[in-house]
């Protein structure tokens, strides 16, 4: 499986997925012009993952902002991993954000609550 890497913009985040080095990546901002088309192939790219993914899987989510429309398509992120888990493999999910970033802790509480995914709330 080839990995998936997308440099940040002002208004994109920088993704890097690779199944073989285990990194699963997400960081920066997210408010793209085109929110379906910019996350169409990386949910692609998860879905296809989740059918045969790695024993243990950690993904890391980084972002400083995402705008309404992004969310949704993090949710959907996180219940392709969640996949992967409901397959029997082992998915943390590490959801780090800058120390009295209220909105990005907050973030990451309510996608534990929607997902069945084990999830580390990580602030530096």
């Amino acid at each position: 499986m080839d990995q998936l890497k997308l440099t940040g913009t002002d208004e994109s985040p920088e993704v890097l997925l690779d199944k073989n080095t285990g990194e699963f990546k997400f960081s920066g901002k997210s408010l793209p012009e085109d929110v379906k088309s910019f996350y169409r192939p990386i949910l692609d790219w998860i879905s296809e993952y989740a059918k045969d993914a790695n024993d243990e899987t950690v993904v890391e989510f980084r972002m400083i902002y995402f705008n309404s429309a992004s969310s949704k398509q993090i949710l959907d992120i996180l219940e392709h991993f969640q996949e992967a888990k409901n397959a029997g493999k082992k998915v943390l999910v590490k959801w780090y954000y800058m120390d009295g970033d209220e909105d990005m802790s907050d973030a990451g509480d309510s996608y534990q609550d929607l997902v069945d995914v084990d999830f580390e709330l990580i602030a530096y």
